[in-house]
């Protein structure tokens, strides 16, 4: 650290993850991934004289055999590996045909006991885990031979453990796994032996995140979001809560996130936001939050962000206080008429917040009033308000969205014939709910959307949807499946639609977009579909192609905004 140099400590074919220090510093574990065979169907014999074979085929039999930005999968499973941290021959404490250094589906972090002896993970081992993928237990694995001994045995994710610094507590995450579409994540401690397994935030009913131990063991600091923001706050061992920060922020999204960390004094550092600014690093110690950088104050200094304002109204539906956001245009100006974009949050269990978001400031400083919103299903409102959608959606959700923008109309700046709606991968799909509900929208824009639950179930790259967002399979409850399907209700659109996915994407795959694209131009829709190559789900690896996503959109509100005729209230 003195004199900068580096040495490479190892040369392995893809990449180290979960690096970890050992408590004395003489070790690293890491995870990495060792490549198994397969089922092999076939030998080919060899070509004849002169000639090459072509690529051979690829053969596939696990449950996820691809995913979302790491393509089609390789035979093998992340392993668990230690080196010496000054250099040597890294070596494979893990093995077996399990993914206990991770998988796609459930990433993980190994993290060392204080006295160095082991490694704690969370792994799913069980024999049906490509039916089961959240299943995971929390396990003691031996840095010396490898041993292993599960310390949870439930239904449900254990998952996060943190080891208490002074080795008499392991801290983690979970949820007794009830198959619904949300279960709040619960804050766990159990003895280091595994034994005295209890919840310390059944009172909270937020998700838990991110597990820090105080210094002192006395506790646990967490990352949970509430009502829409995202906070830190402390479980004493003996339940007691109370919060520490407000507004940790990932920067430039309304969706939660941020990180944070606790040194050994207790101070806590933290990546901190607010919707006038995209992030910064401040330090929390003894009751005070001191913000340390101010890295966007030249750009602040050159641009100026709309203004957010925090609004909650009732929703037509049950009226029921939907939380919702209005983002305003630079130097807003009331007396004059505004078009709104409705902007869809995706998940669906997720939430939006009042956090800087990048996207969103590019529509506003186009001139648009941009709505978004908190409907039913959204998390940071506890475990009740998620599951309004549980094998409900899209559904009821239309009249939490479409009573936001009523209550934004009504306050006078809004031009009702110029409005838009958008939103990607859950929000692409109420998108298209919204249009197949009401003709008010001049044009849409959905993104990534799922369009066809019963192929969706079958090709995207997280298919525990069908214990968890349907009651079953697609071929026991066809009807359901379909009746909730964008298709169902094609007819009733009449709303010129841009359909965008990346072509990468197995999350949501293209296919699901070309289904309503085809269908919107069976009936004479204006409809617009763009590819993005090379693109997984969210389309933003190329800086490019983020600038396109969203100049794409304004430019197909754009060419609508003159269209003739007035918008309608009902299809």
């Amino acid at each position: 650290m003195d004199s900068g140099q580096s040495a490479r400590l190892t040369n392995l074919d893809e990449a180290p993850g979960d690096i970890e220090w050992s408590p004395d510093g003489k070790y690293i574990s890491f995870s990495a991934f060792v490549p198994t065979t397969g089922l092999q169907l076939a030998q080919l014999p060899s070509p004849p004289a002169g000639a090459t074979w072509a690529e051979p085929p690829t053969v596939y039999d696990r449950m996820v055999y691809r995913f979302n930005e790491r393509g089609y999968l390789k035979d093998g499973f992340r392993q668990l590996f230690v080196i010496s941290s000054a250099g040597g021959a890294p070596r494979q404490i893990t093995s077996d045909d399990f993914p206990n250094g991770g998988d796609p589906l459930i990433p993980n972090l190994a993290v060392w006991s204080p006295d160095g002896n082991d490694l704690i993970v969370s792994i799913n081992r069980h024999p049906e885990s490509d039916l089961e993928p959240f299943d995971t237990e929390v396990y003691e694995v031996s840095v010396t031979d490898g041993a292993m001994h599960a310390l949870t045995h439930r239904k449900g994710p254990d998952h996060s453990p943190r080891v208490s610094p002074d080795g008499r507590w392991i801290a983690y995450a979970g949820f007794d796994d009830r198959y619904q579409g949300h279960q709040t994540t619960k804050l766990y401690v159990m003895a280091r032996d595994g034994s005295g397994a209890h919840s310390l935030s059944d009172a909270l009913d937020r998700d838990i995140d991110e597990l820090r131990w105080g210094p002192d063991s006395s506790g646990i600091y967490v990352r949970y979001d509430d009502q829409g923001d995202t906070k830190v706050g402390f479980f004493s061992l003996r339940g007691a809560f109370h919060k520490i920060a407000d507004h940790v922020a990932s920067t430039t999204s309304s969706y939660g996130g941020g990180s944070f960390s606790v040194s050994r004094a207790g101070a806590i550092a933290l990546t901190i936001g607010t919707p006038a600014a995209p992030g910064d690093i401040a330090v929390w110690s003894k009751g005070a939050l001191r913000t340390v950088t101010a890295v966007n104050e030249e750009l602040l200094r050159q641009k100026v962000p709309g203004r957010l304002e925090q609004i909650w109204y009732q929703s037509s539906k049950d009226q029921r206080r939907i939380e919702g956001w209005i983002l305003y245009p630079p130097h807003f100006d009331s007396s004059k008429k505004y078009p709104l974009i409705l902007e869809i949050h995706g998940g669906p269990f997720n939430n939006y917040g009042d956090r800087f978001d990048f996207e969103k400031q590019v529509y506003a400083a186009r001139g648009y009033v941009v709505f978004y919103a908190n409907p039913r299903g959204s998390t940071s409102y506890g475990e009740e308000f998620a599951n309004l959608i549980h094998h409900a959606y899209p559904g009821d959700d239309f009249y939490d969205l479409e009573s936001g923008v009523d209550a934004v109309v009504a306050r006078g700046f809004i031009d009702p014939q110029r409005l838009y709606v958008t939103g990607g991968s859950g929000g692409g799909v109420l998108t298209c709910w919204m249009i197949e509900h009401t003709r008010r929208f001049r044009a849409a824009a959905a993104l990534y959307p799922v369009i066809n639950w019963y192929s969706f179930a079958l090709t995207t790259d997280i298919p525990f949807i069908t214990k968890y967002w349907f009651p079953g399979n697609p071929w026991d409850y066809t009807e359901q499946y379909m009746t909730r399907s964008l298709t169902n209700l094609v007819p009733q659109v009449a709303t010129p639609t841009l359909l965008m996915t990346g072509e990468a994407d197995f999350r949501t795959p293209i296919e699901e977009a070309e289904q309503f694209y085809r269908a919107l131009k069976l009936r004479n829709i204006d409809a617009a579909l763009v590819r993005v190559p090379e693109e997984p789900h969210g389309i933003g690896v190329r800086p490019s192609h983020h600038m396109a996503k969203m100049l794409y959109v304004l430019g197909w509100f754009e060419r609508h905004a003159a269209r003739s005729g007035s918008a309608s209230t009902a299809p």
